[in-house]
């Protein structure tokens, strides 16, 4: 195996030329180089896909041989050949990837739990409002009671639950700036 008969750019050159001989050296030196290339780029599509990835390539590269550009290097254009070809695999395959969650359920991140002191501080900027307006913002904004719950908790028209809702919010912002900064 010397350099001139493992050399792919002289390899292809003869292949193209008619060379039957060194068109199957060049295939059989470029296959293991293709799949090593499918198998780390297509790697969630699984081995035997990645498979099929290969026989593609090598069709591509037996069918498109007449457009590489005999000054040019062999090596970048199988390895481009190679890439859309993964790529393709992903599309074709609806670039659904299927991980088993046992697999990487230890890096997953913990559910975050909630911080307690935020419905404290809330608590406390609520007090800070008339009876009213605390009230309706603790029915619509905590309990998630609807402004029509609210308004006939409270004796109230729609509308007015909303005005009242709209300046007890307006208010609340006008206190947090005064608290935050």
């Amino acid at each position: 195996m010397n350099k001139e008969t493992d050399d792919w750019d002289v390899l292809l050159a003869a292949g193209i030329a008619g060379d039957s001989a060194a068109y199957r050296r060049f295939l059989y030196l470029v296959t293991p180089v293709i799949r090593g290339i499918v198998r780390s780029r297509g790697t969630a599509l699984g081995e035997a896909v990645c498979e099929d990835i290969v026989q593609e390539v090598l069709l591509a590269v037996h069918l498109k041989r007449h457009t590489w550009k005999q000054d040019s290097p062999v090596r970048p254009w199988v390895y481009a050949i190679a890439r859309y070809k993964v790529v393709d695999g992903f599309r074709s395959r609806g670039q659904r990837v299927h991980v088993p969650i046992e697999s990487v359920a230890e890096s997953l991140p913990a559910a975050e739990a909630a911080d307690p002191t935020v419905a404290w501080d809330m608590e406390k900027m609520i007090g800070k409002l008339d009876g009213r307006s605390a009230d309706i913002v603790r029915r619509i904004g905590l309990n998630g009671e609807s402004i029509a719950e609210t308004g006939e908790a409270l004796l109230m028209s729609e509308g007015a639950v909303r005005v009242a809702l709209h300046r007890a919010l307006k208010r609340l912002a006008a206190l947090r700036e005064r608290f935050v900064e």
